[in-house]
């Protein structure tokens, strides 16, 4: 990868431009750059999750997945360059089929909500969602490699999840369900409505 940073304030990036990991300067609303800040929002978003009092288990694997998203990050700012490898989106595959074995089986639609822990997960779920399309929208000019869409897409589905998971962790005395949507017609057709 490029040289690593030694001055913050450079002012290379003053006429709109900025540098990618191979040393080629590009608009700093370049696809490749949006998917790159993209990324950058979501680990910034786990690490402000990761403040939260957490299960040890999901401590941990929020901190593999922070360090295999700055591997994302690194190999979109390389134009051909792979660091995210197929075992990383095997990792989240294993762990969503693991959380998801804890849960009850959804039957409604939930709100982002609950703890404060499952609302933070769900925010960085949405972004995950956001890298997926911004990937996605870069791959369709220039050759993207299929694990950071794949990881992107299970990421999303894994913070969906763990936020469940959270509702009923009960860290911080308020843990107990998911927020459930009321939808209109749902509202009409209980027993006793009006």
């Amino acid at each position: 990868m490029g040289q690593r940073l030694t001055q913050i304030a450079t002012r290379t990036g003053d006429d709109g431009t900025t540098g990618l990991g191979d040393g080629t300067r590009v608009a700093k609303n370049d696809l490749r750059v949006a998917a790159m800040g993209d990324v950058d929002e979501l680990n910034s978003n786990l690490g402000l999750l990761l403040v939260e009092p957490l299960p040890d288990d999901i401590r941990e694997l929020l901190v593999v997945i922070q360090h295999e998203l700055f591997n994302l990050g690194g190999e979109l700012s390389i134009p051909g360059y792979e660091l995210l490898k197929a075992e990383a989106v095997a990792r989240l595959d294993e762990a969503l089929a693991t959380y998801n074995a804890r849960l009850p089986r959804l039957q409604e639609f939930i709100l982002p909500g609950g703890t404060r822990s499952a609302a933070l997960a769900h925010v960085s779920r949405t972004v995950a969602r956001r890298a997926e399309r911004s990937v996605i929208a870069l791959a369709a000019t220039q050759p993207i490699h299929d694990a950071p869409r794949q990881y992107l897409n299970r990421l999303s589905d894994l913070l969906f999840v763990l936020a469940r998971v959270l509702n009923r962790a009960n860290l911080d005395g308020r843990g107990g369900d998911d927020v459930y949507w009321r939808s209109e017609r749902l509202a009409r057709e209980e027993p006793g409505a009006d």
